[in-house]
């Protein structure tokens, strides 16, 4: 992926990305792209201010379609075209200046909720009762209709009780603050594993699993 890449998916994305990003995270994010737009004509500098861009993307959830375009790539190409790079960041930062946070396109984000919505799940008194107590490390993802859900996977073994490699990867994850995130790494195909991890539960050791999640905070 190239820089001028990188500005373009921002731009498709913006809707997207405002909405997944904090109020501190979506501010980080503009200034790295006023620190491009105003960089001198220096390929070093202009590297520089791109990958900072790139690092305030990664705030993004996991399961984010623009976070799925970064993860396993790398920024290279033509760097050195300082000037059409900056004029390029100014551009979209004019675009992204309309006040207000911008309409959220139809699919999208809501959309991958709701697939990840569809596995099946457990309520909150059938998780406590699984737990036999207070119910933590655990994914609960907030269904608009239903209420608190949590997805079944994370049950299992002798008791049906929660798995310990679950709780191990939703802490890797950080389940508990980005729930949405976390089910997606889940529930989604895995180029590393080469399945979902969910459907891997007790066919592939507890290590692979917690590898694969590591693995990917480390690409990061």
């Amino acid at each position: 992926m190239n820089p001028q890449d990188l500005l373009a998916l921002i731009r498709a994305h913006w809707p997207d990305i405002h909405s997944a990003l904090d109020d501190e995270q979506r501010e980080l994010l503009l200034t790295r792209l006023e620190a491009l737009a105003l960089a001198p004509a220096d390929e070093r500098a202009v590297r520089r201010c791109v990958q900072g861009v790139r690092l305030a993307l990664l705030a993004l959830p996991p399961g984010h379609l623009v976070r799925r375009a970064l993860d396993g790539t790398r920024l290279a190409g033509p760097a050195a075209a300082a000037p059409d790079l900056a004029a390029t960041a100014r551009e979209l930062l004019a675009q992204l200046a309309d006040p207000g946070p911008p309409p959220r396109r139809e699919g999208g984000l809501a959309e991958a909720r709701q697939r990840l919505l569809a596995h099946p799940s457990l309520s909150p008194e059938q998780a406590r009762h699984r737990c036999a107590g207070a119910v933590t490390g655990l994914i609960r993802l907030d269904d608009p209709v239903r209420g608190p859900r949590y997805p079944a996977f994370q049950f299992g073994g002798a008791d049906g009780g929660p798995l310990p490699v679950v709780r191990a990867v939703n802490r890797l994850l950080l389940g508990e603050e980005d729930p949405w995130g976390a089910a997606d790494w889940w529930l989604s195909g895995n180029l590393w594993l080469g399945g979902r991890p969910a459907a891997l539960l007790g066919q592939v050791s507890d290590e692979l699993l917690v590898g694969a999640a590591s693995a990917m905070l480390e690409a990061d």
